[in-house]
């Protein structure tokens, strides 16, 4: 868990929920000051006779949800707690929240780590205080979070890291300027990438999926990757998982799903309880992200890269993230080569796309040192996909409108309409990339 924390090195940090002889003594190496607190007076004696050598932990008998625990507001560099919300109530939840964010200094983090959904391990206790709930809960709660300085400066927090550890999910939260609004991310989850607009994706490619042809197009990818038992790969742009899932139970592989969508990060973690297999999910962001050299045996990544301005730089990631011997695949939407028309540059522009030719895409990946680079135009493929999306939406009609709306079914009804104009038309491609590190 340590190893997840932001840098903490000469930081101001509480620990909330220390018990006995968890964590202060490692935090105490590196930081300038930590702050032990636990509600249990024995817990928190035991736990000074353990660690009280170290002369920046100051031990605090108090409750985490007391109105009279005095904390300075913007004292604070980091705020740290592992399984405590889940022993508290939502109300409690949200209190607290909003008083470790007054707690904070800006550009300081919170970190916690939950068990959500069920009880982990293979014992299940009779009587369960804790609340195992929907990540998606605590990520709400956070997000509102609200505070305002004597200066009349408002503030809120950030999200910076999600991820999920075997049966448990941590978040990381960083507190900034309310003037901060999101960027690309903020996009994503509040205009393309909506919770309903994911479930009206969903409903449209299949259950799982929200890229071009659902589990059709997966298998039929997959199966060129060659996968083996034991195997690790990188899902960039994983969506709410179905692919990852698919590649995990089918192959006995690991799986490492990125997206910097919160929501449909959210989605995939729900999606993943209770069906054990070897995946895990992040919100990152796959331009700042950094991996290990040779940590991955594939890279896959499906309709994503269209988002990326600078390709060169990712792919440049991809081949030192893959080991000798690895397999990128990559399907993206692309254009025809030459000028675009003055309709089909402003579609790209009001996207926020950057989108190339097949062959220039696959140019790209040579460039950033890969071999055996194929590089196929499969915009007949994809117009056929496209059609029988539309057919299947419009055969349901009635039932798509009675679970969204008419206005939902208006927008996917025309925005595959267009796509297929654009794609008839010759302007818009699809490609499909596969590439080796030797």
């Amino acid at each position: 868990v340590l190893s997840l924390l932001p840098p903490y090195e000469g930081k101001s940090i509480l620990e909330l929920g220390a018990g006995i002889d968890r964590n202060p003594h490692q935090l105490a190496q590196k930081a300038d000051s930590v702050i032990a607190l636990d509600f249990i007076e024995d817990v928190i004696k035991k736990n000074e006779s353990i660690n009280g050598n170290y002369k920046n932990i100051k031990f605090l008998c108090a409750d985490a949800t007391s109105p009279d625990l005095d904390i300075s507001e913007g004292s604070m560099d980091l705020i740290f707690s592992n399984l405590l919300l889940m022993y508290l109530s939502d109300e409690e939840v949200e209190n607290l929240a909003q008083r470790m964010m007054k707690w904070l200094k800006v550009g300081g983090h919170i970190f916690f780590r939950e068990a959500c959904f069920d009880q982990s391990g293979d014992c299940k206790q009779k009587h369960d205080p804790s609340h195992y709930r929907e990540p998606r809960f605590y990520t709400q709660v956070f997000k509102e979070c609200r505070a305002t300085d004597d200066s009349g400066n408002s503030f809120k927090l950030s999200l910076v890291g999600y991820k999920c550890i075997s049966a448990y999910i941590c978040w990381i939260w960083e507190k900034v300027s309310s003037d901060n609004d999101g960027g690309f991310q903020r996009f994503l989850d509040t205009v393309q990438y909506k919770a309903n607009s994911i479930l009206r994706y969903e409903r449209t490619f299949g259950e799982g999926f929200v890229s071009t042809g659902g589990i059709e197009t997966t298998k039929e990818f997959v199966a060129k990757l060659d996968l083996k038992p034991g195997q690790k790969v990188l899902d960039v742009g994983c969506g709410i998982g179905g692919g990852d899932f698919y590649m995990a139970k089918e192959f006995g592989v690991y799986v490492v799903g990125i997206d910097l969508s919160i929501n449909m990060i959210s989605f995939a973690l729900e999606r993943a309880n209770g069906l054990n297999c070897s995946v895990e999910f992040e919100v990152a962001d796959c331009t700042t992200k950094t991996y290990p050299d040779n940590s991955f045996d594939v890279i896959y990544s499906r309709d994503t890269i269209l988002h990326i301005q600078d390709k060169p730089a990712l792919f440049r990631y991809f081949y030192k993230w893959l080991k000798p011997g690895g397999k990128v695949l990559i399907s993206d939407y692309c254009k025809s080569a030459g000028a675009s028309s003055p309709e089909f540059a402003e579609y790209i522009k009001q996207r926020g796309y950057d989108l190339h030719d097949v062959k220039a895409y696959g140019q790209m990946l040579k460039d950033a040192g890969f071999d055996q680079v194929i590089a196929e135009d499969r915009t007949d493929q994809f117009i056929q996909v496209l059609q029988r999306e539309l057919d299947k939406v419009e055969k349901d009609k009635d039932t798509f409108i009675t679970d969204f709306s008419q206005e939902d079914y208006d927008d996917i009804v025309g925005g595959w309409k267009a796509k297929l104009i654009r794609t008839r038309s010759g302007e818009q491609r699809w490609g499909l990339f596969i590439a080796n590190k030797n």
